[in-house]
């Protein structure tokens, strides 16, 4: 189905359109990774080198897309992972979780993102709710507490971030506040974009960079920066934190940004459900292998004692189905839905995860698949050098 003025047929054309409307600092701010970006080139760039083996024979009338992921059953292997503040759309999280329940899958909700999990656990049930590693053990288990009051059926604990944000084609200007001087200096972005200023007026509002989630319910809301200045003082974690947290919360659990299998053993250690592979989608250590590319060991490390998922580059149906073949029981998006929201809202998020549903269907027909279940390595063709070495 070619492109019209309401549908998209590829992520690629999600990001061009949100290129056209968003002002170039917040569109910056998406695209942005770590210094030069090789790893975020990388996550991208290393699903290329991955060949399939199809069949022409005996191909399957239906395809199964259906799994369990932290014991939330979704409709196809595709998770919206969570991100920080969505100054791409008023409606923000909220339009993301209610294209995510009509798409049949779970969403990830940041601590740092820009609606409250109350507003967004209303608009899903199966709202796993993300946390970094901020303020007290007090602090990080109250936060919990309020996202499972509000419907969070699963915690995700966040670890790959070293606060590098030093990019080779500079770094977007974030105000602290939307004030006079703030909005002055973004006029000429916002000029030539007026659609962008168009849609928060309808809306009622503008873009806002305070963080709901950081604290107690209806206690005042801190901005990006002040909840940044907190993650950044606070102590990081030792994997005996993790462990205690993991225990206090009593039910599905993830950690997020592991890319070795000697860490990925011991989110196994302190039971964790769920791990993702992920560098922060290349805003972490730059030069870090691309997640694709440390998939096979860390599957291979745990041996199927934990749900593996993958986090990093997706961009095609194609993608996922490389990544369950290489171990992943789902993959986690991020940039691919917010072009999608910044293109056309919630009707571009459900855009975005229905070009990655017929994706993984038609993929699994051209390999002869019935469903994701049935899928190995042998459908796929992977390069010499190309994995992270399994001895770690």
């Amino acid at each position: 189905m070619a492109s019209t003025r309401n549908w998209f047929e590829s992520v690629a054309e999600a990001q061009r359109r949100a290129k056209r409307r968003l002002p170039r600092s917040v569109y910056m701010a998406l695209v942005a990774g770590a210094e030069a970006g090789v790893t975020m080139n990388d996550n991208v760039a290393a699903f290329a080198q991955l060949r399939f083996r199809p069949h022409v024979a005996d191909l399957p009338a239906a395809r199964e897309l259906a799994t369990t992921v932290m014991g939330q059953q979704v409709s196809f292997p595709v998770l919206i992972s969570p991100t920080g503040v969505q100054a791409v759309h008023p409606d923000g999280e909220v339009a993301v979780a209610r294209a995510a329940t009509a798409a049949g899958t779970a969403m990830g909700l940041s601590s740092f993102a820009s609606k409250p999990v109350e507003e967004v656990g209303q608009a899903t049930d199966k709202l796993l709710f993300q946390s970094y590693w901020v303020g007290t053990r007090d602090d990080i288990l109250a936060r919990a507490e309020r996202a499972r009051a509000a419907g969070a059926k699963g915690l995700i604990v966040t670890l790959d971030w070293v606060f590098d944000s030093r990019r080779d084609w500079g770094s977007p200007w974030i105000p602290e506040h939307l004030d006079l001087q703030a909005m002055v200096r973004h006029v000429p972005q916002v000029a030539i974009r007026p659609g962008y200023l168009a849609r928060w007026i309808r809306a009622g509002a503008l873009p806002d960079l305070g963080v709901p989630n950081l604290g107690a319910r209806g206690a005042q809301v801190p901005t990006f920066f002040g909840a940044y200045g907190q993650w950044m003082s606070s102590a990081p974690p030792a994997w005996e934190d993790l462990a205690w947290l993991r225990e206090q919360w009593g039910g599905p659990f993830m950690i997020k940004g592991i890319t070795r299998p000697d860490d990925a053993r011991r989110a196994v250690d302190i039971g964790a459900t769920a791990l993702s592979v992920s560098n922060h989608g290349g805003n972490n250590l730059d030069s870090t292998p691309a997640t694709i590319r440390c998939l096979p060991a860390i599957a291979d490390a745990v041996g199927g004692q934990i749900e593996v998922l993958l986090d990093g580059g997706v961009r095609r149906g194609s993608d996922v189905v490389k990544a369950l073949a290489l171990g992943a029981q789902a993959v986690m998006i991020g940039r691919a839905y917010l072009w999608g929201m910044a293109a056309s809202g919630q009707q571009g998020v459900s855009n975005v995860l229905e070009i990655l549903r017929q994706g993984i269907s038609e993929t699994l027909y051209g390999l002869g698949r019935a469903s994701v279940h049935d899928l190995t390595r042998d459908d796929v063709i992977v390069p010499e050098g190309f994995t992270l070495d399994q001895k770690l």
